[in-house]
């Protein structure tokens, strides 16, 4: 193997991953970010390792489904309608790719990327600081009813299909298995044996610092040209000066995007706005992490409080929070967690990265050197240590024991 002078940009769960196994290759390494490990919603999510997260977000119906969240006044979707122009080629593009067949192909997909999460990132932090925040444990979806549990039979159905399959607790009997959720929730369904980050900040900066450990070098500087020597990648320009290279590494989450289009590559992301809660000294923490399926956020017991994260808001990068995600969610979190109390409650908004066919992009861009790794929309945690894998193993030339063709850089043109 030749040893390669690798430019990882974006140090979010995809770039330090990507950093630490190419490190781990042999080959020397440059992470760089603008801001500090971890700073967007690598740090901000909800903490999960959803080996089960291999529905896409548009499966048949989504646009009637959305519609119907827009009109509510409790449903868990926004639109920043200023930004709508530039999102409705993005969202034609979503709800056609929302058949049952594309459905499928991307479930496949995404198994491939997700399923073996947990043990993923135990390879990753094994024997170092950072192995300390993985935690194994279930993972509880929370219905009012059965009827709300049967009203997701198809996700069920493709969860079932790659083995995720539900033990479904109802009546009295929840309240058993969770103390915390208030009587009016009726039905859990419980998936064994899965895992989650307790401390997804501290959890970034310990792998920022097994890569330094690791012979890799971190330069906190923001990437402002390329310089392409026969239409290859020789050279980034950034803030801090001009760093010469073999390969990049683009792994900035949405801020790919504007980079990307510095390499005049097409990438069509747009920001899921997400948003959380952090209770700090909570009287309620789940015995495990529950999808509180009512309100489409996941309450996760945390090392430093309770985190109820999710939501979406489909918007640009500038506009600041808004304030109804927020209300949604502190509504349904009395509704779920009544007895909740606390000292502070601290807001978070970040962005996810989200393509159209629900899927990232990963591998090489063209004949570039330039190697993808990004828009992983809900899955980014989940699926950022495998991705790092890929992306090794691509600079190195080595054989992967996966066919990735389903994440091809180059299918948006």
């Amino acid at each position: 193997m030749t040893t390669r002078t690798v430019i990882v940009i974006g140090a979010g769960i995809c770039g330090l991953s990507s950093a630490i196994w190419l490190r781990r290759a042999g080959h020397s390494v440059t992470l760089i970010d603008r801001d500090y490990p971890g700073a967007g919603a690598s740090q901000g999510n909800a903490g999960l390792l959803a080996e089960w997260g291999i529905v896409p977000m548009n499966t048949p119906g989504i646009a009637r489904a959305g519609l119907g969240y827009l009109l509510s006044r409790d449903g868990p979707l926004w639109l920043q309608y200023a930004y709508l122009p530039r999102l409705v080629p993005w969202l034609a593009k979503f709800v056609s790719n929302s058949t049952d067949s594309r459905t499928r192909s991307t479930s496949a997909a995404l198994y491939d990327l997700l399923h073996d999460s947990v043990d993923q990132h135990r390879a990753l932090a094994r024997g170092t600081g950072a192995e300390k925040w993985i935690s194994g444990s279930d993972f509880g979806f929370v219905y009012r009813n059965r009827a709300a549990f049967d009203a997701d039979a198809y996700d069920w159905a493709l969860k079932r299909e790659s083995g995720f399959i539900p033990e479904v607790i109802e009546g009295p009997a929840v309240q058993e298995a969770e103390p915390s959720l208030a009587p009016t929730q009726q039905c859990l369904a419980m998936l064994r044996n899965h895992g989650y980050i307790s401390n997804p900040g501290a959890y970034m900066a310990d792998l920022a610092s097994v890569f330094e450990a690791e012979g890799g070098a971190y330069m906190q500087a923001e990437m402002r040209d390329v310089t392409l020597t026969d239409g290859r990648i020789s050279e980034v320009v950034t803030d801090r000066g001009a760093l010469s290279c073999d390969a990049v590494v683009l792994s900035a989450g949405i801020w790919s995007e504007p980079l990307a289009r510095k390499l005049g590559i097409r990438a069509p992301l747009v920001a899921e706005r997400g948003y959380h809660l952090q209770f700090s000294a909570s009287s309620v923490k789940p015995r495990t992490p529950l999808m509180i399926t009512a309100g489409k956020f996941v309450a996760t017991p945390m090392a430093h409080g309770l985190r109820c994260a999710g939501m979406v808001e489909l918007g640009n990068t500038k506009a600041p929070p808004s304030r109804a995600p927020y209300a949604l969610m502190r509504r349904r979190i009395a509704e779920v967690f009544p007895g909740l109390e606390h000292e502070t409650a601290e807001e978070w908004m970040g962005f996810r990265p989200s393509t159209p066919d629900c899927l990232p992009l990963i591998g090489e861009i063209g004949g570039s050197g330039v190697i993808a790794a990004f828009g992983h929309q809900h899955i980014g945690l989940t699926g950022g240590p495998k991705t790092g894998r890929w992306v090794a193993d691509i600079i190195s030339g080595r054989t992967r024991n996966a066919d990735i063709a389903a994440f091809d850089a180059n299918r948006s043109g």
